[in-house]
């Protein structure tokens, strides 16, 4: 098929363009918000090419994946030439996000659409966002599996969070500080540096960092499920995490230290770096976990079901 979608989340995006389809990327002059076209900091394969919003206008479009309102609301209706998603093209809306706000607040832009399907990335946000009418699916995150990596080196912990000093309490960015308060820590992502942190490191480069730290903390208080998470379980890497969103279906209590009470993420911390064979072999089970779970082979086959189902 042929597939026109933007590049918003950089994972999961990397993950998707390895199937088999070709995938329209749009992208503009500076690599805007509007078109930011292939990724800088991934590896992506050839199938997955820039085109200009004259060239999708022109493309001729299997299936339109849809992931922001703004693209639901013109944006893409433009790129296409006038073409709408859903009426003039077959079409689904990919949500990233847990919903904020009040529970009786959180209905989904795509609710009550007769004409597109509603993909959820996690069970937890098909259950707290309300869809109305929209048929919705979840199809859980696969990554590119970056190999069993862990070192565990350094008596330190890892932590990826993007934006972590605007997203503030929402990325747990609040409690960095007494979760490092014993153990020291190195935060990764983008604009990291903001907060003392390590920004502008390419995945691959990312990846080995990550393996040489004895244990991936994960301090997101409210989130989808960080993909980073499921890359560092990949990579073998023990995993202490706050018990939030879709976490306590995502790691098993063999893979780390799981918890709402700071005191028991810090005492997980402390353990796993004074014990480093119980934290590698704990590493491990994360790695057997993530890798049954969450694998690309299952989730690009979870999606050429519902890509094949949606363009008849």
């Amino acid at each position: 098929m042929r597939i026109l979608l933007w590049h918003v989340h950089g994972a999961w995006t990397t993950a998707f363009v390895h199937g088999k389809h070709d995938y329209l990327v749009p992208v503009v002059a500076g690599r805007g918000p509007e078109g930011r076209g292939r990724a800088q900091t991934y590896v992506w394969p050839e199938q997955a090419r820039e085109v200009s919003a004259t060239e999708a206008a022109e493309a001729d479009v299997d299936v339109i994946v849809l992931q922001r309102p703004e693209e639901l609301d013109g944006l893409a209706e433009r790129w296409l030439g006038g073409r709408r998603p859903g009426r003039d093209l077959p079409a689904v809306y990919v949500e990233h996000n847990a919903p904020q706000g009040r529970i009786a607040d959180m209905r989904h832009p795509a609710a009550d659409r007769s004409d597109l399907t509603l993909v959820h990335v996690t069970y937890f946000n098909d259950l707290f966002w309300d869809a109305g009418s929209t048929a919705t699916r979840v199809i859980e995150h696969g990554i590119v599996d970056p190999g069993y990596r862990y070192t565990g080196e350094l008596e330190r912990s890892a932590v990826v969070v993007n934006e972590a000093r605007r997203r503030g309490r929402v990325t747990g960015t609040d409690l960095l500080e007494r979760l490092s308060s014993e153990v020291p820590m190195d935060l990764f992502g983008i604009d990291a540096a903001a907060v003392g942190g390590i920004d502008d490191v390419r995945q691959e480069d990312l990846h080995d960092e990550m393996a040489r730290r004895r244990v991936y903390l994960h301090p997101i208080r409210w989130t989808s499920l960080g993909l980073s998470l499921i890359e560092a379980m990949q990579i073998g890497m023990p995993v202490v995490a706050l018990a939030t969103t879709e976490v306590p279906e995502a790691v098993p209590a063999e893979a780390g230290v799981v918890s709402t009470r700071v005191d028991e993420l810090r005492s997980g911390l402390r353990r796993f770096v004074a014990e480093p064979e119980e934290a590698r072999a704990r590493g491990v089970a994360a790695r057997e976990a993530a890798l049954a779970r969450y694998g690309l082979r299952r989730f690009l086959a979870d999606w050429d079901d519902l890509l094949e189902e949606v363009a008849t």
